[in-house]
């Protein structure tokens, strides 16, 4: 087992204005979560946020501290969430066993130390998704169903936005410190997430785009609404949008994706709205 983790700094709108395709990729793009038995962690300086992948193959993998946390565990001044977008799998938290299956998600509180990872079948391994934040008190670790999920569906066909908003790590379903995470499906036919586009100064949020079918790939928009920008992602490749940028994406076909959040509230609505006429 290895564990990976790099750091990714924080940046302003008038230094994106510079940036090449290239930069751009390196700086908000995380293009490989998941390796066989290995632990992929990409650490902001957007809100201190971690975005992680741990895929167990051939055997139980546990999630150890990294450098950038100088703490004696990993959750040590953190909470974290996960949801299973693999094969069925269990997450055992210091003993306690949690079996969470494809779609399922898990909170985990501060302070909780031993965390241990594994597939139920090795050929068809689980794939945890991991996002982890700062926190400042220590709440009960809980599974969380769709079934349990605050259900929202939002869109049309006829705009091309037709889709299903699963909350599952939010406040109204279960408490947090800071972390929100949820799962939005798109209907076939729609292609449009998260549109009209909006930003939340006192919030930044990472995007986790999976079941994007072979040979199809999502745009994810990004910027200050008069200036955006794009970025092509593939499958199960999560980006990084700043507390100052719009969030939204098309594919070239239906897809699900994963948001998850961090900052100064946990109010979901709290958001300044972009008319889709007024982006540039």
């Amino acid at each position: 087992m290895s564990i990976k983790a790099e750091t990714r700094y924080a940046n302003s709108p008038q230094e994106v204005k510079t940036w090449t395709t290239a930069q751009t990729r390196e700086a908000l793009l995380i293009e490989q979560l998941f390796a066989a038995d290995d632990v992929r962690l990409v650490y902001s300086h957007y809100d201190r946020f971690i975005t992680g992948g741990i895929m167990p193959v051939s055997k139980a993998v546990q999630l150890e501290p990294v450098d950038q946390l100088k703490a004696t565990y990993f959750l040590e001044r953190r909470e974290l969430g996960i949801i299973n977008v693999g094969g069925a799998g269990t997450v055992k938290v210091d003993g306690e066993a949690f079996d969470i299956d494809f779609k399922e998600a898990l909170y985990i509180g501060q302070g909780k130390q031993e965390l241990i990872f594994s597939s139920k079948e090795p050929g068809k391994p689980a794939k945890f998704y991991l996002n982890s934040t700062p926190a400042h008190t220590n709440y009960p670790t809980r599974r969380i169903t769709k079934k349990e999920a605050e259900i929202v569906t939002l869109g049309a066909l006829e705009t091309a936005n037709h889709r299903t908003i699963n909350k599952l790590i939010v406040n109204s379903v279960l408490p947090t410190c800071q972390l929100q995470m949820g799962m939005t499906e798109l209907k076939p036919g729609s292609v449009w997430n998260t549109m009209p586009a909006h930003t939340h100064d006192r919030r930044m949020e990472v995007y986790f785009y999976f079941e994007v079918p072979q040979g199809q790939s999502v745009s994810h928009f990004w910027g200050q609404p008069q200036e955006t920008r794009h970025i092509w992602m593939q499958n199960e490749q999560a980006v990084i949008s700043p507390p100052w940028s719009i969030h939204a994406g098309a594919g070239t076909s239906n897809y699900t994706f994963i948001w998850g959040m961090a900052g100064e509230n946990l109010d979901y609505g709290d958001m300044d709205g972009c008319p889709i006429t007024e982006l540039r």
